[in-house]
């Protein structure tokens, strides 16, 4: 009766999910965006689990088919290969990115700009500054740049 080796896939799967976990779950919250943290304690668990895995596959106490070797061999090289994408993605692309110099600085008097509202009407700089709000003049106006979708 052939044994599955459970702790190869388990780490396979684990790897996957570790790649994919990232853009679609931890990228929408600030504490896991910023440094993946959670997707690096997951890539160690699952290379853990290939690390039994492999071990399992190469012991000389079972017989063990030289496709189960081969398997294991192949399964724990791809989930490498996942690894080092997330690592070579996330540290060395980003750094790809060319700074914005031309951005406002905190404190910095923003340039004039029109821009649409939530309920899609073009609203101005000096027209936001220049309403009354509850009576009074508003003293300035709080721009905020929302690095997500809508």
């Amino acid at each position: 009766m052939k044994k599955l080796n459970w702790a190869l896939w388990a780490g396979f799967l684990l790897s996957v999910l570790s790649f994919l976990s990232y853009p679609f779950l931890f990228v929408r919250f600030p504490l896991t965006r910023d440094f993946p943290w959670a997707n690096l304690i997951l890539f160690l668990a699952a290379a853990t689990l290939l690390v039994i895995g492999l071990r399992r596959a190469f012991s000389s106490a079972r017989s063990h088919p030289l496709r189960s070797k081969i398997v294991a061999t192949v399964f724990a090289t791809l989930s490498v290969a996942i690894v080092a994408l997330f690592v070579f993605t996330f540290f060395v692309m980003a750094r790809w990115l060319p700074p914005s110099h031309g951005a406002p600085q905190a404190g910095q008097k923003a340039p004039e700009f029109n821009l649409a509202d939530t309920s899609g009407r073009n609203v101005s700089l000096t027209e936001i500054l220049s309403q009354p709000i509850n009576g009074r003049a508003p003293t300035g106006a709080l721009l905020i740049f929302y690095r997500g979708y809508w």
